[in-house]
């Protein structure tokens, strides 16, 4: 029997709808399979507990998440909380306090799902975005100084380092020589920002050299978002900062079909610490509470976090159970379906325990 455990932090918004779908997903993947159990621990830190003890988690969180093999993560935010307490009161002190620096976020059409895009269908368009998610823009490096006055001012300094562009590189170019097309992109704006954007690039080049096997090229962030737009065929692998591709990422999932199919993973690639998963949606509070959130991206994150944990056979067998149920047309009303999300559970748990594969 192999044993994982699992820290969930449903948090905010539809996050708990959705951690609960993805819960009983694993629960159906562990009996149908036999030898795999999941034991998770949920924790209750977010808005509600912010708005009780005055922080987003105690001061001891991390340290009371390090025992467990990964983090299940929901959303994080709400109307009434600002968003940079909220970001960097629970994400953002977990994502860097285990430097979790690889931010992978795949992005594929799934069938029954229909893109924005014209003439676009599934296969069409299948990416994997990798976000530096330590430093560069959300480095937290600035300050505000005379506040109220009209000479105030507000600094956010981006931070690169040599080190951490190194690695996110090396993951990037690794990765894209994995996939089948062995194409990677790197996006910057080292036509106006010409100090760590010129060192992504020249990085970029000195890191190529190890992948000889790989076929890279560059293009600006904002002519990137034309690319993805017009030539989605054209792309495959991606690398970008923190804050380029966070954007960029999101535009993918919109031209894929909806966030609401989009999954990510925050990865410690040297596995020192636990990996962070969650979907890409944020805490959508228009739609909390209704039923029908989609929970479409809480298994495809279930599914990259048993990829790391190191049980491919189940990612795939849960990747198939979703592409069955979407392409039955069993979806919620964020892609075009009537199902709430109960009933794309259900399906889901139905299609895992009918497979004979």
């Amino acid at each position: 029997m192999r044993e994982y455990s699992i820290a969930a932090i449903p948090a905010d918004g539809i996050g708990p709808e959705v951690i609960a779908s993805g819960t009983r997903v694993l629960e159906a993947l562990q009996k149908r399979i036999g030898d795999i159990a999941f034991n998770v621990t949920t924790f209750d830190w977010g808005s509600d507990y912010y708005r009780k003890h005055g922080v987003m988690m105690p001061a001891d969180g991390p340290a009371q998440l390090k025992k467990f093999d990964a983090i299940y993560f929901g959303a994080v935010g709400a109307p009434d909380v600002p968003d940079h307490i909220t970001l960097w009161g629970l994400r953002l002190p977990i994502c860097q306090g285990f430097d979790q620096y690889a931010n992978v976020r795949p992005t594929k059409i799934l069938p029954g799902i229909t893109s924005p895009l014209r003439g676009v269908e599934a296969g069409d368009l299948d990416w994997v975005i990798v976000r530096e998610n330590s430093e560069g823009e959300y480095a937290g490096c600035g300050g505000r100084v005379h506040r109220g006055l009209p000479e105030e001012v507000g600094t956010e300094v981006s931070v690169f380092t040599r080190v951490g562009v190194q690695r996110i590189m090396r993951y990037a170019f690794k990765l894209a020589q994995s996939r089948p097309r062995k194409l990677l992109t790197v996006v910057t704006k080292s036509n106006a920002q010409r100090h760590g954007m010129v060192m992504w690039d020249e990085i970029a080049d000195e890191v190529s050299k190890e992948f000889p096997d790989v076929t890279w090229d560059k293009m600006l962030v904002d002519a990137m978002t034309v690319r993805m737009t017009l030539k989605p065929q054209s792309l495959d692998t991606i690398v970008a900062t923190n804050l380029h591709a966070d954007i960029l990422s999101d535009l993918a999932g919109a031209l894929a079909g909806s966030l609401g199919v989009a999954p990510t993973a925050n990865i410690d690639p040297e596995r020192r610490f636990p990996s962070m998963f969650e979907p890409i949606h944020g805490s959508a509070f228009d739609i909390t509470g209704k039923g029908i959130a989609n929970p479409v991206a809480s298994f495809w994150t279930a599914a990259q976090m048993l990829e790391h944990l190191g049980e491919p056979d189940a990612a795939v067998r849960l990747m198939r159970a979703v592409e069955k149920v979407c392409e039955a047309g069993i979806i919620t009303p964020d892609v075009g379906g009537k199902a709430t999300t109960k009933e794309v559970t259900d399906a889901v748990v139905d299609a895992i325990y009918s497979s004979n594969v």
